[in-house]
């Protein structure tokens, strides 16, 4: 406690009570930014996830597309079905062409 009053007479008041409000709004700080940090996770998982769905209905719309073609006897885009990205979930490269 004597610490306290010590900084303050080096110091002065004011110049000490400047410093306690910047460490407690440092702290404030910290404890928004670890939030908004946790949110980002968050977020960037739900991203992967919504974007892994895309790949995966592309991939299915293009089966769709091969099966409708084949039932009506038309010529399927090669090119397209080409172009088509491998799906990739959990680190694994989905090479399948269901």
């Amino acid at each position: 406690m004597t610490e306290i009053f010590t900084l303050i007479a080096d110091v002065g008041a004011p110049i000490a009570g400047a410093l306690v409000m910047g460490f407690f709004i440092f702290l404030v700080l910290k404890q928004i930014l670890e939030g908004i940090i946790d949110q980002i996770g968050t977020l960037t998982v739900f991203c992967e996830s919504l974007e892994n769905r895309a790949r995966t209905m592309s991939n299915e719309m293009i089966k769709i597309d091969m099966l409708v073609s084949s039932a009506l006897e038309l010529r399927p885009d090669i090119e397209r079905v080409a172009r088509a990205e491998n799906f990739i979930e959990d680190g694994k490269l989905d090479v399948r062409r269901d």
